[in-house]
């Protein structure tokens, strides 16, 4: 069938294919001023004053000469690529890391208009998080990250083979199945000052519990009096509330403030993009000058790892957010995506209520993200899987996304089960 209407999907086609063409290069946003908040009262030196300039890769850097070079009759022999142009630059495609930068930043966030962000593209969450430890690894003065307990299962092994000394602070409550906040800043209270500390932006992996703004604001002047460095780490932009903005709150706030941070962000979940492995890391600094001179570091950590990134999953990204057509439908998707899920924690808790299921279940409608701590315990968890046939973790957590109208009912006969017949 055939209109004068061109379909979303092939809007998008067109999109991609101008952009990978290079016919549109130019961001598709309002125009940045001048931010009068150039200077932060009584704001110290950067953590990174001491970070030197590093020299160009030998290879690669006669490329960023050449593209630098405004002649004619300029010719680039130096790179070892049938065609050279299919090659990313080491930090990754430039429209990528600026748009990723204002996306979890916001397009009017002044370390932005100051040029006091580095972004460099990496692969996916995982590739960010490394690159980010092991940069610390080599021009932090504090060697020590505190991640919370529980976590994502990668996080110790990611930063521990980074080179940094991974040590925990309270965060979940089992008894409450809620945050344990008293706990969390006793713990981060006594950490050495200027140590790491690494937070979930939004959607806690694997609880489902987030602190609330209130609590973000003090977990902030808590980090901010001890000189303690913030790691965030951004897997669920967009996921956890269905809102851009607001998933990205606790990040902007600590950047407001005028400190230093480090932020990892994924396109695997909120994109779709697994299979592409598409990611950065942002470096919010005191200046434009450190800025640029942690990127030149992190550029001698990333040669060696994996030389430059891949161009097919970044091109994706940066056509959407530069599209206004493009990403107003990606929101409205992505607002889809995170309603299905809130309405699948609201399911299971009325399916588990009319039932009368012992016990309080209504951390299932507090937490909020992909993932849910039920609290059922690892016998519990055993039983369900031989008695039901339902598979999860053995600490309970489990996928909000695997589940559908269809078989809540299903996982409600097993919880009942097993809390009214395993203790």
């Amino acid at each position: 069938m055939h209109s004068g209407v061109a379909s979303p999907a092939d809007r998008r086609l067109s999109a991609l294919i101008r952009h990978l063409e290079g016919a549109s290069n130019a961001m598709d946003s309002d125009t940045i001023t001048a931010s009068p908040t150039s200077g932060f009262p009584g704001a110290r030196n950067s953590v990174f004053e001491h970070v030197v300039r590093a020299p160009e890769d030998p290879i690669l850097g006669v490329t960023v000469a050449y593209n630098k070079d405004s002649s004619p009759l300029k010719l680039n022999l130096g790179v070892g690529a049938y065609r050279t142009e299919e090659y990313l630059p080491i930090v990754g495609l430039a429209d990528f890391n600026k748009l990723s930068a204002k996306l979890i930043l916001g397009a009017d966030s002044p370390a932005i208009q100051e040029n006091r962000v580095t972004t460099v593209q990496c692969l996916s969450g995982t590739g960010s998080l490394r690159v980010g430890g092991e940069f610390l690894a080599r021009h932090y003065h504090q060697r020590t990250i505190y991640i919370p307990l529980p976590t994502w299962g990668n996080h110790p092994k990611v930063f521990t083979i980074a080179g940094l000394s991974v040590k925990t602070y309270c965060y979940y409550d089992p008894v409450t199945r809620g945050l344990n906040f008293q706990g969390l800043l006793e713990d981060l209270g006594s950490a050495p000052s200027g140590a790491i500390v690494l937070l979930h932006a939004c959607a806690h992996n694997p609880t489902g519990v987030d602190p609330t703004p209130q609590q973000w604001e003090q977990i902030r002047q808590l980090i901010r009096s001890k000189a303690l460095l913030p790691f965030f780490d951004s897997a669920y932009q967009g996921f956890a509330s269905g809102n851009l903005d607001a998933d990205a709150h606790s990040v902007r706030l600590f950047v407001a403030d005028g400190g230093e941070c480090f932020v990892a962000q994924s396109y695997a979940k909120n994109m779709g993009l697994y299979g592409e492995r598409v990611g950065a890391l942002s470096i919010v600094c005191k200046s434009a000058d450190v800025a640029s001179r942690v990127e030149s570091q992190l550029k001698l950590v990333i040669r060696p790892m994996y030389s430059n990134p891949p161009i097919h999953g970044a091109s994706i990204v940066a056509t959407i957010l530069k599209d206004r057509n493009m990403f107003q439908e990606w929101t409205i998707e992505l607002k889809a995506m995170a309603d299905r899920i809130i309405n699948m924690r609201q399911q299971l808790f009325d399916a588990l209520r009319t039932r009368g299921t012992p016990g309080d279940w209504s951390h299932i409608i507090k937490q909020i993200g992909m993932f849910t701590f039920t609290g059922l315990n690892s016998e519990q968890v055993a039983f369900i899987t031989k008695e039901y046939h339902i598979y999860m973790t053995s600490d309970g957590r489990i996928s909000m996304a695997g589940l559908s109208s269809r078989t809540v009912p299903h996982l409600a006969d097993a919880i009942h089960a097993a809390v009214t017949r395993v203790v």
